[in-house]
């Protein structure tokens, strides 16, 4: 095992020897780390947290941190952490709180860059991309291969839908529709498909263009939700394959509403 001098390791955290551990580090005992994890330098992780195998942490990060949340007493809440994720510079991650849940959770394939924060009880896919700055409030869950963009804030309890991309600077109040483009360059709204992230995730032609086909008519303001699912309802019932069913499905089963 690579440990620094400088480092703290207590006693009962789980440290494979095929990990590194870089200067200035202070490992909880109660922290697990998967095979081949490296910490750069002055990485703080605390609390129950699992960091799953060949994950890399910068300097500065702080994983596993207590809840910023006035209700948090000291439960022993949890951070569980994927395989081969990235988390850069100044990252806070909170573990969770007794009333939501207790766990937040991250996937595996994530790029978490630096200044991101993400709050207690917060759920992250796998393959996501989290750009500078980007700020997840308690309770958000973010779906795989989403991206948001430098200095998003998203709101408690908002749901960020698969490969969905946030520009810059948007702020999140509401549930992002999954393969969408929503900035705040188009007021805060949903204004098409996130065509050139879905093709390079290997998306068919006939996929677009049905996904192309239901978007418009949740996005074009022409009809009312209600109006738009009846008519992807019958778009499903010729054929509609089955992401066009699960974008009709998490427009449904919002519950602070969709950004459109």
């Amino acid at each position: 095992m690579s440990v620094h001098p400088t480092a703290i390791v207590a006693e009962g955290a789980v440290v494979p020897a095929s990990c590194t551990v870089g200067p200035y580090c202070t490992i909880g005992p109660n922290v697990v780390l998967g095979e081949e994890c490296e910490l750069v330098s002055h990485v703080v992780l605390d609390g129950h947290t699992t960091l799953g195998k060949s994950s890399k942490v910068y300097s500065f990060a702080c994983v596993g941190i207590a809840p910023q949340d006035l209700k948090y007493a000291g439960e022993p809440t949890r951070v569980e952490i994927g395989e081969d994720n990235t988390i850069r510079e100044y990252v806070t991650i909170s573990r969770g709180t007794a009333g939501g849940g207790g766990v937040t959770r991250i996937g595996s394939g994530n790029l978490i860059m630096a200044y991101v924060h993400i709050g207690h009880d917060s759920c992250i896919g796998n393959g996501c991309i989290l750009p500078n700055g980007a700020t997840l409030a308690g309770h958000v869950t973010v779906e795989d291969y989403a991206t948001l963009s430098a200095n998003a804030p998203v709101h408690q309890f908002c749901r960020i839908g698969r490969y969905a991309y946030i520009g810059g600077g948007t702020t999140i109040t509401q549930d992002v529709l999954p393969y969408s483009l929503t900035s705040i360059e188009r007021n805060n709204h949903a204004y098409g498909l996130n065509k050139v992230g879905l093709q390079r995730r290997g998306f068919t032609p006939d996929e677009l263009r049905e996904l192309a086909a239901a978007m418009r008519l949740l996005t074009s303001g022409k009809l009312n939700t209600t109006q738009a699912l009846a008519e992807i309802d019958t778009m499903l019932a010729s054929g509609g394959g089955e992401h066009v069913k699960y974008l009709a499905e998490f427009v449904s089963n919002s519950e602070r509403g969709v950004i459109k």
